[in-house]
């Protein structure tokens, strides 16, 4: 007999299992979509790792792209959330702005880039996007869009103050990510982890070329010249 957590062949979860039954779910399809892919991935070695019944999981999504499409925003939730936790402690102020934006870009890295989730949303956009288009739609505007926005926001406050000197704080968001992520691109794309140096030394050379992108204009020192001529 089964448990009051546990679903019977073409029932629905039920409301006290549901949380923790598609948490299995979701878990199991992102697995059978790394080994396999979507093509690959098949709907019964998923009931399978999840523990429950292929009905169950139609049930629940009515078809494999419903399925996948939930698994792409629930990593990109939790992947979000890591972005936005990291931005509430972006520097707000000048002082030690250097050393600030590198802790900055290197947690963004270890928390966003190298973790697990990251890699997740990075193999299924190199191996799956061509493909399957309408299941990174969503990934795209709420993923990298929302992101650069955010940190866009945080560069115009530090504008805003006279710390940086920004036009575009799109573009600069923009330009900040992809400067951090420059020297360690290689490394990730073959699946090599950098070491803590590695990514201390990327995310060092990155800040340093956006401040002097960014730094405001040094004011140009008196000659004294037009007080003689006076």
């Amino acid at each position: 007999m089964a448990t009051q957590f546990e679903s019977q062949p073409g029932e629905a979860l039920p409301a006290r299992g549901n949380a923790g039954k598609r948490d299995l779910i979701i878990g199991a399809t992102a697995d059978a979509i790394c080994r396999h892919g979507f093509s690959g991935a098949c709907i019964d070695d998923i009931a399978d790792r999840a523990k429950v019944s292929r009905q169950t999981i139609y049930n629940n999504y009515r078809d494999r792209n419903a399925l996948f499409g939930a698994v792409i925003e629930e990593v990109m939730t939790r992947a979000n959330a890591s972005v936005f936790d990291l931005l509430a402690g972006f520097p707000e102020t000048g002082e030690n702005l250097e050393d600030n934006l590198v802790e900055f870009l290197v947690s963004l890295s270890l928390n966003c880039v190298l973790n697990k989730d990251g890699r997740f949303l990075r193999k299924l956009v190199q191996t799956e996007g061509d493909r399957h288009p309408e299941l990174f739609e969503s990934w795209r505007k709420h993923g990298p869009l929302k992101m650069v926005s955010a940190l866009g926001a945080c560069l115009a406050k530090l504008t805003a103050k006279g710390v940086l000197e920004i036009d575009d704080f799109d573009v600069a968001a923009r330009q900040l990510l992809a400067l951090g992520h420059a020297d360690i691109q290689m490394q990730v794309l073959l699946g090599e982890t950098p070491s803590d140096d590695e990514l201390e030394r990327a995310a060092r050379n990155a800040t340093r070329t956006f401040l002097r992108a960014y730094a405001p204009a040094a004011p140009v020192p008196s000659t004294g010249r037009a007080l003689a001529s006076a």
